[in-house]
């Protein structure tokens, strides 16, 4: 059974499958859960967080995961959270959540490259590193080629037609990509801070490990509801209009074409 919403205006909505509010809800309790036990791990083991100190590294790794982790799994659900609202709040609210999640990555680099500055630590060595400034590049053109196709007025129909599932499919691959370096680089911070103690199941590691599952879970959670094609977003009356012009210029089934 599904339960039905009624939209604004009044009228049935589109329905709501029975399933999918609890694996919403389920995902943002793991995505809660991974932000919470980042700031403990931070908080008992690596002695917090401070801009100007040595403590000032912590901030990366907490700010990815609420950045490129949290808030960009949850821009992505917007389309499956609010399937009746208007399209173009839906759009600003997804693109909101990916600028929120831009500007706090931000933040995360800045803090690891000033760190590493007033350390003389060299830069961009590592595996984990080179992943981040990937991520955080196509992250970034992510969301400007989105903003020109999807909000800018600029843009035609059919080009963002055609451009949609580049779109979607990219930004399900930056965010698998953004766990992946999420958990190199928790790997890595477990190897310089632990050494050889990592393998006598140290707390700080057993509790690092199981942060690591998180960020799995997390990610499988968010990438489970966004490809059940079940669960995806109705189109509304105005787009399937929409659809249905696009349809008939480019097929010529127009009556003038007759």
């Amino acid at each position: 059974m599904s339960s039905v919403c009624l939209s604004m205006e009044g009228g049935a909505a589109a329905t709501t499958p029975a399933a999918l509010p609890y694996y919403v809800a389920f995902s943002q309790l793991l995505g809660l859960t991974l932000v919470a036990m980042t700031g403990a791990w931070l908080g008992l083991y690596r002695g917090g967080i401070a801009w100007e100190s040595d403590l000032q590294f912590n901030a990366h790794p907490l700010c990815m995961v609420i950045g490129l982790i949290f808030l960009q799994g949850n821009a992505l659900l917007v389309y499956r959270v609010f399937r009746n609202e208007a399209k173009r709040t839906t759009k600003v609210l997804h693109g909101l959540l990916h600028i929120f999640a831009l500007v706090i990555a931000l933040v995360g680099l800045v803090a690891v490259f000033d760190y590493h500055r007033k350390k003389g630590y060299a830069d961009l060595y590592s595996l984990h590193s080179w992943c981040g400034i990937l991520v955080f590049v196509l992250y970034f053109v992510q969301w400007l080629v989105g903003f020109s196709f999807f909000l800018f007025p600029g843009a035609s129909f059919s080009l963002r037609s055609r451009y949609r599932p580049q779109h979607i499919f990219f930004g399900a691959t930056i965010f698998l990509l953004s766990v992946g370096t999420a958990l190199l680089g928790l790997k890595e911070a477990l190897l310089f801070n632990l050494g050889g103690k990592y393998s006598a199941f140290e707390p700080e590691g057993v509790l690092a490990n199981v942060l690591g599952l998180l960020l799995v879970c997390f990610g499988g959670a968010v990438l489970y509801i966004l490809t059940r094609a079940d669960w995806k977003r109705p189109s509304q009356a105005e787009e399937q209009a929409l659809s249905m012009d696009f349809k008939t210029l480019t097929e010529g089934d127009s009556p003038g074409s007759q």
